[in-house]
């Protein structure tokens, strides 16, 4: 691409633990109310225990953002950030988000636009002013509206797309622990003798006594042994504290220095609801239970001490632009979450928009807030409410009809149905979009019973727009029920791509493996759909999001497709990660496609994802991303 511009003038029975699911309270909160309740006084667990006060109340009041306390604070526009008044200042800079001058135009030519509205037109040219798309169409038309001052982009034949849109994302808590931690997860190793290996790497080049720290570790998906205990983990090192995340977010394991560093003695006892577990002769062998148990190895990290949750979430929404994403989400919030969002925010640098949704075990913290849906406003805002049913199928807790497989375990309940039908009446009382998480197949049922109840008291449920997440485990009747409700899903579709061998062969077996994110039964049912990360369960790839929905295949086994007649076209699954995405955040009026009065949100392709072969859009590049009308990466 060239850019040219005008002249100067111009369960026990399980074959594997049972854990709960990583995207079922992974809060900022969580992680301060484990610190400020435990004994220990150490720097670092002073630190911890005031992270989520970090963010100073004066600064967050003097600079508008603040609105924990006063309730009048909560009016539909109650965020206040930089980007909200347009400056004359311009900037090229990929990851700077100062606003473009509100006459700055530039026109994008002589390429092929997706523009992903209800016609899926594909256009000639674009023009944008300051944040927001001017026109798009022919190439004619648009120049001659863009005016003779208007910069021109040559696009040499490359392909725009709406900015992607992820539904799905823990993205506080997230940027804080992934910020601090290498991912050793599936997409980057296959075998856990790989992660060891680059474990072993690391501590090559790290100063002895420092620690090494990881995450997504996934024994269910990577081929080895099931934990990685002290007699894995010491061999890679025992001079260095070594501590590894498992993806569910709720299982750890550690070496011996690591368990030194943090004082942890052989008779240690085990917290309420954890673990710290021990071999057949009673000794610690490393691995925990729980982040009541881990907590106390993990809050030993030193950089903990420096963690900064602001700078952070702006460096998750940089590396999130790398992929194409300009709108991610929230969907653990919790009351120290929303302050780290809102001075965030209120920096003016952040370079996608957030869409937050309150997390139900602080429900009565935010009746005392007086939290309202829709406050904010375009580069952070309060879109739903987030109730919770059951837990993982990969961790053996996703509620099920008939039990896993070879087990007599059904999953559980986080929620049972009555408290679930209070919670979403009384919230949808109120006007909140509600999104429930469910990922087995009797949990789906609890919802949908939920919803119906909710509709019986005389509230319009489809106009509130509410969301099943993750719903994967999904039967012909179900969706029939989903339509009739006005209820969307948002599918998990990594669950496909990496779990998919393990869902046939060890969780559920192929017949009901086969009932996995049913994106093409929805579609042909009228039920819309999307396609998330639920990060940090997964990093977002949206290109990947769009293969797998198109292909069915497998990580494990590549010529493997998990219930093939799911696919859906390429066009759906664009869909999925730019128009309804935007539609599930009640965002589709400002992003989401490319049409004029919207915000400039879009990347720019090497490729059109219609043209190649379906197994090798994740292979696109990403050539650059613009949100609000501002390039924010430039490969």
């Amino acid at each position: 691409m060239t850019h040219s511009r005008p002249s100067a003038s111009s369960n026990p029975q399980s074959p594997r633990p049972s854990l709960n699911c990583g995207c079922c309270g992974i809060s900022l909160n969580a992680w301060v109310k484990y610190a400020r309740e435990t004994a220990f006084t150490n720097e670092v667990f002073g630190h911890i225990s005031t992270l989520g006060d970090r963010i100073s109340r004066r600064n967050l009041m003097r600079s508008g953002a603040f609105l924990v306390g006063a309730a009048a604070a909560f009016g539909p526009k109650s965020f206040a950030h930089a980007q909200s008044t347009p400056t004359e200042t311009t900037s090229s800079t990929p990851g700077s988000i100062v606003s473009p001058s509100p006459d700055a135009t530039t026109v994008f030519v002589n390429g092929t636009i997706l523009t992903v509205d209800a016609e899926f037109s594909v256009v000639e040219a674009m023009a944008i002013r300051g944040d927001q798309i001017l026109a798009v169409g022919t190439q004619e038309a648009v120049l001659q509206l863009a005016g003779d001052q208007a910069t021109q982009v040559d696009l040499a034949g490359k392909t725009v797309l709406p900015g992607f849109v992820d539904p799905h994302v823990h993205a506080v808590t997230g940027a804080l622990i992934s910020g601090l931690m290498e991912y050793v997860g599936i997409a980057r190793f296959t075998t856990t003798e790989e992660v060891l290996n680059f474990l072993r790497e690391q501590a090559a080049v790290t100063a002895p006594g420092d620690w090494i720290v990881a995450r997504n570790f996934d024994p269910s998906v990577q081929a080895g042994p099931e934990a990685l205990t002290f007699a894995e983990l010491d061999a890679v090192s025992t001079e260095h504290p070594i501590f590894v995340l498992n993806a569910s977010g709720h299982l750890a394991y550690a070496n011996s220095a690591a368990f030194a560093a943090a004082e942890i003695p052989p008779d240690v006892a085990n917290p309420p609801g954890a673990e710290f577990v021990r071999d057949a002769e009673g000794n610690l062998n490393g691995v925990m239970k729980n982040n009541v148990a881990f907590g106390q190895v993990l809050f030993r990290y030193p950089a903990l001490a420096d963690a900064d949750p602001v700078a952070a979430l702006l460096n998750l929404a940089a590396r999130f632009n790398q992929v194409g994403l300009t709108t991610m989400s929230e969907f653990s919030l919790g009351p120290a979450d929303l302050e780290v969002l809102n001075a965030t925010a209120a920096t003016g640098n952040l370079t996608a928009r957030i869409r937050a949704y309150p997390f139900y075990t602080y429900d009565d913290a935010w009746d005392e807030m007086g939290l309202q849906p829709q406050t904010g406003d375009a580069i952070a805002r309060i879109a739903g409410y987030k109730l919770v049913s059951d837990g993982s199928n990969q961790g053996y807790t996703g509620l099920q009809r008939e039990p896993y497989l070879n087990t007599d375990n059904y999953g559980l309940a986080y929620t049972e149905p009555e408290e679930l039908t209070r919670l979403a009446t009384k919230r949808s009382q109120q006007g909140w979009q509600l999104a429930i998480h469910a990922n087995g197949d009797r949990a789906i049922d609890n919802v949908l019973d939920t919803l119906e109840a909710v509709q019986a008291t005389g509230i319009d449920v489809r106009s509130l727009r509410p969301r099943i997440e993750h719903c994967s485990i999904l039967h012909d009747e179900q969706i029939a029920r989903m339509k009739e409700l006005g209820v969307s899903a948002s599918f998990l579709i990594g669950h496909v791509y990496y779990w998919g061998v393990a869902f046939r062969d060890e969780i559920f077996g192929e017949e009901k493996a086969e009932l996995l994110d049913r994106a093409r039964s929805c579609e042909v049912a009228g039920v819309g759909f999307t396609l998330h990360s639920d990060f940090m369960v997964t990093d977002p790839n949206p290109l990947q999001m769009i293969e797998t929905a198109v292909t069915r295949r497998t990580q494990k086994e590549p010529d493997y497709a998990l219930a093939p007649w799911e696919a859906v076209t390429v066009e759906s699954a664009i869909r999925a990660v730019t128009a309804e995405a935007a539609w599930q955040l009640h965002s589709d009026h400002e992003v989401g496609s490319l049409e004029p009065g919207k915000f400039a949100d879009f990347v720019i392709l090497d490729n059109d994802p219609r043209r190649v072969t379906p197994s090798q859009i994740s292979a696109i590049t990403i050539l650059e991303t613009w949100m609000n009308g501002h390039l924010v990466y430039q490969r």
